[in-house]
């Protein structure tokens, strides 16, 4: 399995290791309840070092990346980050992913870690003009600093303001205590946070700095099984679960980052048909009113009729109840809709609800 560059400091807090798409790594230091808990009230520390990135350079960088998404990136800041799925012709997800714009001719793609590889094969099958791609996944680090304290805790380590790096904007080459890195402000939390990329080797040492600056504070390591129910609760898609090869943008609920009034971009025609035509099935979000946790797969029915399955179901730590989204057929999408999750042998109850379970609290 590959290790990321933080892989040593897993070992040392006796983080509980697992294999993650091909990577080791910690689902969970402390335990997956007070890390979850601890992001919510304060912070957490993750290492997302196993994402992917992707530069593009070139004159036609803009224009690649305009054809490869469904997002329109023309009217984006240089220092400013789009989410974008990024789809097949027929309108499955390739994956999802974060878009940062330097300049017309500089953009970094963030990628999920199980898709690197996928999605660079797409990319350069798919390239046209001036454009060059560059994986410099191997590189870097990458570390999430998530939670209400982030800002207090990082600043203490930067001359940076950081009120300058606003929502879903980054800024490159800040220093921290001698370590050069890219910062910018946004999570998979649903809290305020930021996301640091820095060469492999001086991870270990932000990572250290980073955990001194915020042991007065409370900051924990977090692990993947805290990240899975923060980002879960706000409701935000999983590659893999809540959207992949078979599901839509549109299906997912991920219709504002369809932008079917630009010029062509790989899926359009198929989305625009399901748009015009009208969904049949519809993610949806489902809180249990029986005893019984949802798991990912389980399969949904309304009496004897098969009307969908969970996509992600856990327990939910700041709600304390069990909670599911699953796609469902769209005649039972209506908020207050009761169907019936097949949890082993027994059919249990569930109730429809408004999206997401848990508003976010980003930093506007």
């Amino acid at each position: 399995m590959k290790k990321t560059p933080l892989y040593e400091k897993h070992m040392e807090l006796k983080g509980k290791l697992i294999d993650f798409g091909g990577w080791e790594l910690p689902v969970e230091y402390s335990g997956i309840i007070p890390e979850h808990e601890a992001v919510r009230n304060v912070a957490g520390l993750f290492d997302v070092s196993h994402m992917g990135e992707i530069i593009v350079l070139g004159e036609d960088a803009e224009k690649f990346i305009q054809k490869m998404v469904t997002n329109d990136i023309s009217d984006m800041d240089s220092g400013q980050i789009y989410y974008s799925p990024m789809c097949y012709p027929d309108g499955g997800v390739v994956d999802d992913l974060l878009i940062y714009k330097y300049d017309n001719e500089k953009f970094l793609l963030v990628v999920n870690a199980s898709n690197t590889q996928k999605d660079i094969e797409w990319l350069q099958s798919h390239l046209f003009g001036k454009t060059e791609l560059k994986d410099v996944s191997d590189d870097y680090a990458l570390l999430a600093l998530q939670g209400p304290a982030a800002q207090k805790i990082l600043q203490k380590i930067t001359k940076k303001n950081l009120n300058e790096i606003k929502f879903f904007y980054f800024c490159d080459n800040v220093n921290i205590e001698g370590i050069p890195a890219f910062i910018s402000r946004n999570g998979y939390t649903g809290e305020d946070g930021f996301e640091i990329l820095v060469s492999s080797g001086d991870a270990p040492i932000l990572w250290d700095k980073i955990m001194t600056a915020g042991k007065d504070e409370g900051l924990v390591p977090a692990g993947l099984g805290a990240r899975d129910t923060l980002r879960f609760e706000v409701c935000l898609p999983l590659y893999g679960n809540e959207i992949d090869k078979d599901i839509t943008p549109l299906e997912a609920g991920l219709g504002f980052f369809v932008k079917l009034n630009k010029d062509d971009f790989i899926g359009k025609e198929a989305l625009a048909a399901q748009r015009s035509e009208g969904l049949k099935r519809k993610l949806c979000a489902l809180e249990m009113i029986e005893r019984g946790i949802p798991r990912t797969g389980y399969e949904v029915f309304s009496e004897d009729e098969k009307i969908g399955h969970i996509t992600t179901g856990s327990y939910s730590p700041t709600l304390n109840m069990n909670i599911g989204l699953a796609l469902l057929n769209i005649e039972f999408s209506e908020v207050g809709t009761i169907v019936e999750v097949a949890v082993r042998k027994k059919r249990v109850k569930a109730k429809v609800v408004k999206k997401p379970f848990y508003e976010k609290r980003y930093k506007k």
